[in-house]
């Protein structure tokens, strides 16, 4: 089955996965308003900022920082762990992520941020997390309870660059939201299953149909990359890798030489306007050196005039392709039954 209509993607996404997903304009404008709304005070943070949670909570940390790039003043950092970076001293800003609020890797972060004496902040829809925060008169960006985690990407990315700016991690890119959120509208409508059915997102879900597939990144997108890898898994249910470029082309590179012995591999090579010379010289070569074990690929390149722009639209592009994906395979990409089973036994259940 290659339809990809809204009426075929209805009958195989029940939870309507695809309008949330769609709905990452005004995800965009209700972040910039919740971060508002929680009325945070500004605090000088010269040991950096340093963004902790997992899955989607965690990705809105990567992708700012690569949409601030140089632009970033102080050290932002990812935590995707039961811990903060050693370096972490009580001059630091940590944002405790977690969509549900009992991600329990984010509660030992948060209480290890408490020890030191970090500045933290909190962005959650309530649990334990919520409740430790209120208790301890730490501020709380609260979040829509309405999503999957990995849905609510937009408003980790913007809780994320309006704390950097708070904290003096790096400056205010309010308005380039705004704008991006526009320019994201336009997107969306073109890209929707209401759209063309040669469209791109369509066409790069086609193409990947029965492969699994490798997201190459570099720079801007390779937070992007690492996005489409993780949607694939949750949205498709399959195996994706992801990798960066130039590194990638000093071993996996050779890796693709028994490709077509091991079963359908494909590529997808993520790129950007402002990547260095060499660096999009090397996509184009790669995906020549690749083609012939490769059971496709493609080159994909970000859309808009800024960073920002340019970094939502692969976001948004990625997560249709993993979801047009999941119709194609006739699974529904909400459910996500074994982190549920690892959860459900972690606990002790």
């Amino acid at each position: 089955m290659s339809d990809l209509s809204r009426e075929a993607v209805e009958a195989v996404d029940t939870a309507k996965q695809v309008d949330d997903i769609l709905g990452l304009p005004e995800h965009l404008r209700d972040a910039l308003w919740r971060v508002e709304s929680a009325k945070l005070e500004p605090r000088d943070a010269p040991g950096g900022f340093i963004v902790a949670g997992m899955g989607g909570s965690a990705v809105g940390g990567a992708l700012a920082a690569a949409v601030l790039g140089d632009r970033a003043s102080r050290p932002i950092a990812i935590a995707r762990d039961y811990g903060l970076p050693a370096w972490t001293t009580h001059e630091a800003t940590v944002l405790c992520s977690s969509y549900s609020g009992n991600t329990e890797e984010t509660l030992a972060a948060y209480e290890a941020a408490g020890v030191i004496g970090a500045q933290r902040i909190v962005a959650t829809t309530g649990g334990k997390l919520a409740a430790a925060a209120r208790a301890d008169g730490v501020p709380v960006v609260p979040l829509p309870g309405m999503f999957q985690p990995r849905v609510a990407v937009g408003y980790s990315l913007v809780i994320a660059l309006e704390v950097a700016a708070l904290c003096g991690a790096a400056e205010s890119l309010h308005s380039e939201i705004d704008v991006a959120a526009a320019h994201t509208e336009a997107l969306a409508t073109e890209w929707a299953p209401d759209g063309p059915e040669d469209s791109l997102p369509k066409e790069i879900a086609r193409g990947l149909h029965g492969t699994i597939p490798q997201i190459a990144g570099a720079g801007l997108t390779s937070p992007v990359a690492y996005r489409w890898k993780t949607q694939f898994n949750e949205n498709a249910k399959t195996p994706a890798f992801a990798a960066e470029l130039p590194e990638l082309n000093h071993n996996e590179i050779v890796g693709w030489q028994g490709a077509a012995e091991l079963g359908r591999f494909s590529a997808v090579f993520l790129d950007d306007s402002d990547l260095h010379p060499r660096v999009r010289q090397r996509i184009e070569l790669t995906r020549g050196f690749i083609s012939p074990t490769a059971a496709s690929s493609f080159r994909v390149e970000g859309r808009g005039e800024t960073r920002m722009e340019r970094l939502v639209s692969l976001v948004l592009l990625g997560d249709l392709v993993s979801l047009y994906a999941a119709v194609l395979r006739g699974i529904d990409p909400t459910p996500v039954e074994m982190l549920d089973r690892l959860k459900t036994v972690l606990a002790g259940g």
